[in-house]
């Protein structure tokens, strides 16, 4: 049975296909020949990935993620619709659905969004709740720098507390787009914010997570 981390390989891969090496993403100063090469070092030089967040590693993850850049877009699509080499932590089911769910949702919606003809995506009821269930394990992480309360609501009533304080900002939306936001694509997601002015200026200002 095909995971949520598989489908959206897939769905990712078709997407960085269709709009060649040079389109634009979300992921501030980087093009879709940029993404893809991130998607193959996080998964297949995890001597080189953990620069994302630590900083000894950092110039070696930016010598290999420029190494992988380098190569032939197609390949470096090839490689990421593959799938991780048999060695790495991402081969196992578990992790590839736990790590890469999110990742590969939200890289996709990064393609997607950045293009000027794109359209909404339609998420079946069993991705949203997926989703949602992923929000509230991390909320309170991905929230630990907001300089307020905050609180994601979606559309079916149920809500998550992803810092508290005062004052409280509240944003309501589908748990796709309330993901899209959290990660920080404020701009590119399609929820409502409600509370102060001043916190929820804060809270859009806040910089884009590096997934």
């Amino acid at each position: 049975m095909s995971t949520h981390a598989q489908r959206e390989r897939l769905l990712l891969a078709d997407l960085l296909e269709s709009v060649g090496p040079d389109a634009p993403t979300l992921c501030t100063g980087w093009t879709t020949r940029d993404l893809a090469a991130h998607l193959v070092v996080r998964e297949r030089r995890g001597d080189a990935a953990g620069g994302v967040v630590i900083k000894a590693l950092a110039p070696r993850l930016e010598k290999v993620q420029a190494e992988f850049t380098a190569k032939p877009y197609e390949e470096l699509v090839r490689l990421f619709h593959s799938g991780p080499p048999r060695f790495s932590p991402f081969a196992l089911k578990q992790v590839d659905e736990a790590a890469n769910t999110v990742e590969f949702f939200v890289h996709g919606e990064d393609v997607r969004r950045a293009q000027p003809d794109w359209a909404p995506r339609e998420i079946d009821p069993v991705f949203a709740d997926a989703l949602w269930k992923r929000l509230e394990a991390s909320a309170k992480m991905l929230g630990r720098k907001i300089p307020s309360g905050l609180v994601l609501r979606r559309g079916n009533g149920q809500t998550v507390v992803a810092h508290k304080g005062v004052p409280v900002v509240t944003v309501h939306g589908e748990p796709s787009e309330l993901m899209m936001f959290m990660f920080g694509r404020t701009e590119h997601a399609d929820v409502e914010i409600e509370g102060d002015k001043d916190a929820i200026a804060k809270v859009l200002s806040r910089p884009q997570l590096g997934i």
